[in-house]
């Protein structure tokens, strides 16, 4: 079900999957991460990194009333401090679903799937 935005000229209709692939590139350009995980968890005791093209598979949204619930399900690089990632993630996902597409953010869930060493 899509989300509605009433405007003086009438309403825009935003998918989930147009929600999840803002979120997952807004989170692309955080330091300390290496990409999007798949939210079916982990193949072999290693999570599976995903694509640019698949973004919105790294991301679940929920919605409650007007408010959106995101999931991200990240692999974060080697020797960053995880929390400051996370905490860098879901600020800069929140501004940017708020200011630049108007929707309202209650929270953004970090799910740290894996670590990966980039040389």
């Amino acid at each position: 079900m899509p989300m509605q935005l009433a405007t003086e000229n009438g309403k825009i209709d935003v998918a989930d999957q147009v929600i999840a692939v803002i979120a997952g590139s807004a989170a692309m350009d955080c330091y300390g991460l290496v990409g999007m995980a798949s939210r079916k968890g982990l193949k072999d005791g290693i999570a599976e990194l995903l694509g640019r093209e698949n973004l919105s598979r790294g991301v679940e949204v929920r919605r409650e009333g007007e408010l959106m619930h995101l999931d991200l399900y990240v692999i974060v690089s080697y020797g960053v401090k995880i929390s400051e990632v996370a905490h860098n993630i879901q600020s800069k996902v929140k501004y940017v679903l708020e200011e630049v597409v108007g929707l309202k953010v209650d929270f953004v869930n970090i799910f740290v799937q894996g670590v990966r060493v980039i040389n």
